[in-house]
């Protein structure tokens, strides 16, 4: 509550305290109205005279104006306070709620890639969407109904105390016992709490993942299978709801059952202490009536303690996902990496997913500027791991990646990203417009330099022949277009942005022929005077390359250019004679024909 406090809701303390200022009024106006009874029935039923209330004289004198008047002035005033309470609070709770899901995306966004591939992506829309309004309930509503039923009780003991203490004073006695049973049902609610978000993750997880691969569910005929999987995760979340939604359920009705006891036996002491003339039918009238709110605002306090308990834990997720700090971040005394860097060295480089489980050992070569670089090797080889540590999405564990000699870690995360355009086997499209999409990452392109972008990457024709052109929308993750069409505008993006290093993750393995061939014609043009590292598993798409580094298990085993290497035997050329199912010893693989 602390941090919350701190965060959170000291910004906003004027509209808070004000919200809590008229929760108090709510309270104080309605043990008034109760507390006018007494001296109400007295005067009203002639039950005493004027001279014997203890009320001032112009209600004592005109109570039949007065006392009606008064109650009617306590009603506006609490239904002024109610209102004023209602509307702060909500303003100040969704301001809160918006609050924490921006800095969980923020956090998230600027994530390492190892941390974001740790969990799936529903836990975190969970944490987004669920948690968030759990925690704006008990922060807000929680802490200012909190006040103003907590205020209600106190200020009807008060009232209550001035009728007659004794009889108060009998009260409270029953007050630590009902304070032990919501003590209860808290623990059980928190338990019920963190189980239900913990399957409240689960099932987003499991939802998503159904959905993205809908393709595989369907031609598999899985949709029974993935159903009932679903379906278990919704049992599983079920049954710590309705523990939850049982405990907050029977906490109040208990607490009232205790308070109607107490009622009882007030019932009984009046009755007792009116035989012996101590009570008056307007004291018991203002008291009974005390006592009532008081116990309807003890059942309100008893709800409140299961919502402040789901709250709370709510708060501790989503802390515990805030507080989470990238690693991969600039170190004091970074400068910025000039865009005409001659060479990329690495140094021995090294590098593991998990402990004593490495992916790349004692990886060493140099890059020149403007030169072309091809990774080749089986699947799990470590080429996309060896690309990834280029733009530090990872960071090597062991050696150094150097550029003009300067450690890569000694240049800003900003200005070595800057560098890089990146073209992948599957490119990533936002549900926007094409030229937005082009533009993503220089929101300043003007149209002339979107759609020579665009002709660059051999797109243009095709996005003039959409109904809309460059304002055509492509859909969720570029549905509404072709493999060939969305890697061409991908293309055109790395055309747009300009880097001098050029990533490209097999960008034509998911190709017909047809698209490959204007992809691939896009993509030489792209590489024209850039450094460039690709990755390839069709050995045609590099055999230009200005050197070929061959990765087994995590090392370098050969080097050198196609022809070179088609040559020596090895196993690039293992590779190439299985793509193109040549012979060991023919003159095509002799001359690097397969090509």
């Amino acid at each position: 509550m602390a941090r919350v406090w701190r965060e959170y809701l000291s910004p906003q303390k004027g509209a808070l305290f004000t919200s809590m200022l008229c929760a108090a009024l709510v309270g104080l106006a309605t043990a008034g109205v109760l507390l006018m009874l007494k001296p109400g029935v007295e005067l009203l039923f002639g039950e005493t005279g004027p001279a014997t209330t203890n009320v001032p004289s112009i209600i004592a004198e005109n109570p039949l104006l007065m006392v009606p008047l008064i109650i009617v002035i306590m009603g506006f005033i609490r239904l002024g306070a109610q209102l004023g309470q209602v509307t702060l609070v909500n303003r100040i709770g969704h301001q809160l709620v918006g609050h924490i899901q921006s800095q969980l995306f923020a956090n998230l966004i600027r994530a390492d890639l190892a941390r974001l591939q740790k969990a799936h992506s529903g836990q975190y829309l969970s944490s987004v969407l669920f948690d968030a309004g759990l925690m704006r309930e008990a922060t807000t509503n929680g802490v200012v109904n909190y006040t103003q039923h907590g205020l209600t009780v106190i200020y009807t003991l008060i009232a209550m105390a001035f009728i007659d203490w004794k009889m108060t004073l009998g009260v409270l006695i029953i007050g630590p016992i009902i304070g032990q049973v919501l003590s209860g049902y808290m623990k059980r609610t928190k338990k019920a709490a963190k189980g239900a978000m913990e399957e409240t993750s689960s099932l987003s997880s499991a939802i998503m993942e159904s959905l993205d691969g809908v393709k595989i569910v369907k031609i598999a005929h899985q949709e029974s299978f993935e159903e009932g999987r679903v379906n278990d995760v919704i049992a599983r979340r079920q049954k710590h709801i309705i523990k939850g939604a049982n405990a907050r359920a029977s906490a109040a009705p208990v607490t009232e059952a205790l308070t109607t006891v107490l009622i009882a036996l007030v019932i009984a002491y009046a009755g007792w202490r009116s035989g012996l003339g101590e009570m008056t039918v307007g004291g018991f009238t203002a008291f009974l009536a005390l006592l009532g709110s008081a116990a309807q605002s003890l059942r309100q306090l008893a709800s409140l303690q299961t919502i402040m308990s789901e709250g709370m834990t709510a708060a501790q997720r989503l802390f515990a996902v805030l507080d989470i700090q990238p690693d991969i971040k600039d170190a004091p005394g970074v400068v910025a990496l000039p865009r005409d860097f001659k060479t990329i060295r690495f140094e021995d480089v090294g590098f593991e997913y998990a402990p004593d489980m490495p992916t790349l050992t004692g990886i060493n070569f140099t890059a020149e500027a403007g030169r072309s670089i091809a990774l080749v090797g089986p699947s799990g080889s470590g080429k996309s791991t060896l690309l990834n540590l280029l733009p530090r999405f990872f960071d090597v564990t062991r050696g150094h990646i150097r550029f003009d000699g300067e450690d890569q870690k000694s240049f800003t995360l900003k200005s070595l990203r800057e560098n890089i355009a990146l073209v992948t086997q599957d490119p990533f499209l936002f549900d926007d417009t094409i030229a937005v999409n082009i533009a993503y990452g220089n929101p300043n392109a003007d149209p002339a330099a979107i759609e020579k972008a665009a002709r660059d990457a051999a797109a243009h024709e095709f996005i003039m022949d959409l109904p809309e052109g460059y304002n055509t929308r492509v859909g969720e993750a570029g549905s509404r277009l072709s493999g060939g069409q969305k890697q061409r505008i991908a293309i055109a993006r790395a055309f747009l942005k300009d880097a001098p290093l050029l990533l490209l993750d097999e960008a034509t393995s998911a190709l017909d022929t047809q698209s490959e061939a204007r992809v691939q014609e896009a993509l030489e043009r792209l590489m024209a005077g850039r450094t460039t590292f690709m990755i390839a598993h069709r050995l045609s798409t590099i055999r230009h390359a200005d050197e070929i580094l061959v990765l087994d298990k995590g090392r370098i085993v050969e080097r050198g250019t196609h022809d070179g290497l088609i040559t020596s035997g090895g196993l690039y050329a293992d590779l190439a004679r299985q793509q193109f199912d040549m012979p060991h010893n023919s003159p095509q693989m002799a001359s690097g024909v397969a090509s």
